[in-house]
């Protein structure tokens, strides 16, 4: 069996903050405790950002106070998209991680946080600096580091310049490359992949990639034969890509990384009956909503 130290990180946050319907603070933390038994090396477990912009998550604050982190190895990370926001999280010492969605598409960090990239960048040091002084680690997410759908120029240079520059000029130490309209392709995948984790070895790169339902193995097949040892997933693939053209795209199935990986004899430190309780309480929460 390998060594290599998968980082698994599970992401509720992420499978919630679509649904319209205002699931239960109760609820959440429910099943975000089930999820802390389960060994994922992290937990995406809520957000402070705008109630305007994520109402569903107004309630993180509430949902972490309810969180039994007594026996538990798993870390928490919040997103933030804002000095102020990354300000509330910092008050929380249960908190490891902050999570920053950086576009290098103009138009969707427009979008996404109402700013530009050069704005942006300001944020990315105000926060790694918060960040350091509060002894939390800043995760940035490099959204549509696989392709383009509103027109601005991209290509996979690009993607690589930027994660460059936050590397060697911001000093960021855990970097997503992430997939946020499901273009993705092992094609690109790997070209990103196999460029950056050579350059950067002490640089932390994880995969946050979207799917549809056939296309997930030869995607994640692409990320660990480039050397990626991060990934995001949800459980049943919940929530997921509301700009993409695909309904079926969503995140990417955790039970579907965990064949992958028990299939190639790769250590996850999963707790195989822990996680089927956990799926057993997101088929109940979410098809409820669904």
């Amino acid at each position: 069996m390998s060594s290599i130290p998968f980082k698994l990180i599970e992401c509720p946050r992420d499978a919630m903050q679509g649904i319209r319907d205002f699931i239960p603070t109760k609820s959440k933390s429910n099943y975000i405790n089930s999820l802390l038994k389960v060994g994922f090396d992290t937990i995406d477990f809520g957000s402070f950002v705008s109630p305007k912009a994520i109402p569903q998550l107004i309630d993180t604050a509430a949902v972490l106070a309810q969180l039994d982190l007594s026996n538990t190895n798993s870390k928490l990370l919040s997103i933030i998209a804002n000095i102020r926001g990354a300000i509330d999280a910092c008050n929380f010492e249960e908190i490891d991680y902050l999570g920053f969605p950086f576009s290098i598409s103009e138009t969707f960090q427009q979008r996404n946080t109402n700013s530009s990239i050069n704005q942006s960048l300001i944020r990315v040091d105000e926060i790694q600096n918060l960040c350091v002084k509060h002894n939390k680690t800043m995760v940035v997410y490099i959204s549509m580091a696989f392709g383009n759908p509103y027109g601005d120029l991209w290509a996979p240079e690009i993607a690589i310049e930027w994660t460059q520059k936050l590397a060697n000029d911001f000093g960021i130490k855990v970097i997503a490359l992430s997939d946020t309209t499901g273009v993705s392709n092992p094609e690109n995948i790997s070209q990103l992949f196999s460029s950056l984790i050579p350059e950067f070895p002490d640089l932390e790169i994880g995969a946050h990639l979207h799917t549809t339902p056939d296309a997930w193995e030869e995607k994640v097949h692409a990320a660990v034969a480039s050397g990626c040892t991060r990934f995001d997933a949800a459980i049943k693939g919940f929530g997921g890509c509301p700009m993409a053209a695909d309904d079926l795209t969503g995140n990417l199935p955790t039970e579907n990384l965990l064949s992958y990986f028990d299939k190639k004899s790769q250590n996850t430190g999963i707790n195989i009956g822990a996680f089927e309780d956990s799926t057993t309480i997101a088929d109940k929460l979410f098809n409820s909503y669904h």
